[in-house]
C-alpha cells in the first residue's frame, strides 16, 4: 500500500488528461468497489465523455483491481494529510466525487467543498454507535455537511442524519443488489460443474471457513445422494487437504476436474478464484461462510438465484441478511444440531425448500433500482 500511495502522484500525472473532465469514484476495498460498479459502469455507457477516475485504499482492492477496464485511471488514494490532499486534488481536478459506502475522509471532504466539486455518498450506511451521533462526536460530524447529497441505503440512516442536521439525503437503497442481479446476468456457463452436478440436488458452500466445513461436511457425509460444492474463503494447499480429509467419498479439485472424472465425484472443490458469483447457480441450497468467525460474507450473491441461504450467528452486522431471516429466504445455525434440522426439513420438503428459495429471490429483485435513483438526481449535473 505504501509504494502504491508513491507511486500514485505520477500514476495521475502520465494519465489525467489535461482537457477532459473526471468522475472520481472512492472505494475503501473490492466489496465498495462491487457496491460502486453498477454506477460507474451506467455513467461510463450514458457519458463516454467523462474520464473515469477511481481509488482504493485497501491492497485487496487496489491489487485485484488495478486493471479495471471501467476506468481510465486507477490508484491508490494517499492518506487523508492536507499536504498530500492539495497534491492529489491539483493533479486528479476532478468535476464531481463519489465516496462508496463506510468512506469519510475530512480533509479531502473539506478540500472538495472548498473547491466546490458536487461530492456523493453512495450506498452509505449509518447507525446509532457512531461517532457522528455521540455527543462528542459533534464537531466531526460537520464533516457530512461537505457531501451536496447522501445516497443511504435506509429510513433509520435518514432519520440519523436528520437528527443532527443533515437534510441532503434520499434513501436510495444499496447498489449492491443491482450488482448480483447484473452479475446473474452475465453469469458463466461452467461445464464442469454442470457434468459434475448431473442433475442431481446440489448443496453451494461459499466463502466457507473451517468451523463452517466442520457443520456442513458432516451432515453430508451421512447424505450421499446430495452433491457438494466447496468453495473456501482460504485455498491455501494446507487448508484444500483438510477438507479433502474430512469429506467421505471422491473429492475433485476443479483445477483438475474433465467432463469424465466429475460425474462420479461425491464434492466438487472450488481451488480457484472467481467463480463463485456463477456457481450458485448450480444449487439449490446456499451456505455463506464466516459467521462463526468475524463476519458473514456476501449473501445476496447467492439469494439473487432464488435459493435459500445459510449462515452462522454472526450475521448481526449485515442488514441484508437480518432482512433475508426476516423474510423467510434465510436462515441462522448456531451449532451442528441446529443445521442437521434445517437441511433435513429442506432437503425432504420440496415445497418448502422451493418457497424459502422464492422468498430469498424476491427479496433481492424488490431491492434492485438504486442505481436509477442515484442516476435521476445527479443528471442536471452531468
Amino acid at each position: 500500500m505504501l509504494d502504491g500511495q508513491q507511486a500514485c502522484f505520477e500514476i495521475l500525472r502520465s494519465k489525467i488528461e489535461a482537457n477532459r473532465r473526471y468522475l472520481w469514484f472512492h472505494a475503501a476495498s473490492l466489496g465498495e468497489f462491487e457496491q460502486g460498479r453498477p454506477l460507474m459502469e451506467r455513467i461510463r455507457q450514458e457519458h463516454p465523455e467523462y474520464g473515469i477516475l477511481l481509488t482504493f485504499f485497501s491492497p485487496s482492492g487496489y491489487e485485484v483491481r488495478k486493471n479495471y477496464e471501467g476506468a481510465d485511471v486507477v490508484c491508490y488514494l494517499p492518506f487523508d494529510k492536507p499536504k498530500l490532499v492539495r497534491q492529489f486534488m491539483d493533479l486528479a481536478n476532478p468535476c464531481m466525487a463519489f465516496f462508496i459506502k463506510y468512506e469519510f475522509w475530512k480533509n479531502y471532504l473539506d478540500e472538495l467543498h472548498r473547491r466546490q466539486v458536487p461530492t456523493f455518498s453512495v450506498s452509505s450506511i449509518f447507525r446509532a454507535n457512531q461517532v457522528f451521533f455521540k455527543s462528542y462526536g459533534k464537531g466531526y460530524s460537520q464533516v457530512l455537511h461537505n457531501f451536496n447529497h447522501l445516497f443511504v441505503q435506509n429510513e433509520m440512516s435518514k432519520d440519523l442524519l436528520l437528527g443532527i442536521g443533515v437534510t441532503n439525503v434520499t434513501v436510495a437503497g444499496d447498489t449492491r443488489f443491482d450488482r448480483v442481479q447484473q452479475i446473474r446476468q452475465q453469469a458463466k456457463e461452467l461445464p464442469l460443474v454442470e457434468a459434475f452436478k448431473q442433475g442431481k440436488l446440489t448443496f453451494v458452500a461459499g466463502s466457507s471457513w473451517q468451523p463452517d466445513e466442520d457443520l456442513f461436511i458432516d451432515y453430508f457425509n451421512h447424505h450421499p445422494e446430495v452433491k457438494l460444492i466447496i468453495a473456501p474463503h482460504v485455498i491455501g494447499e494446507d487448508h484444500l487437504q483438510q477438507i479433502i480429509s474430512k469429506v467421505e467419498g471422491k473429492v475433485v479439485r476443479y483445477t483438475q476436474a474433465t467432463l469424465e472424472n466429475v460425474q462420479d465425484a461425491r464434492c466438487l472443490l472450488i481451488d480457484c478464484f472467481g467463480l463463485l458469483s456463477s456457481i450458485y447457480r448450480y444449487g439449490e441450497i446456499a451456505y455463506i461462510g464466516g459467521g462463526f468467525g468475524t463476519g458473514i460474507h456476501n449473501t445476496v450473491e447467492a439469494a439473487v438465484y432464488g435459493v435459500p441461504v445459510i449462515f452462522g450467528p454472526n450475521h448481526q452486522r449485515f442488514m441484508e441478511a437480518k432482512d433475508l431471516i426476516a423474510c423467510g429466504g434465510a436462515f441462522s445455525v448456531n451449532d451442528g444440531n441446529e443445521l442437521n434440522e434445517l437441511l433435513d426439513k429442506l432437503l425432504l420438503d420440496s415445497d418448502y425448500l422451493h418457497d424459502t428459495g422464492h422468498k430469498a429471490g424476491s427479496y433481492v429483485s424488490s431491492r434492485i433500482g438504486a442505481t436509477d435513483i442515484i442516476l435521476k438526481h445527479i443528471k442536471g449535473l452531468l
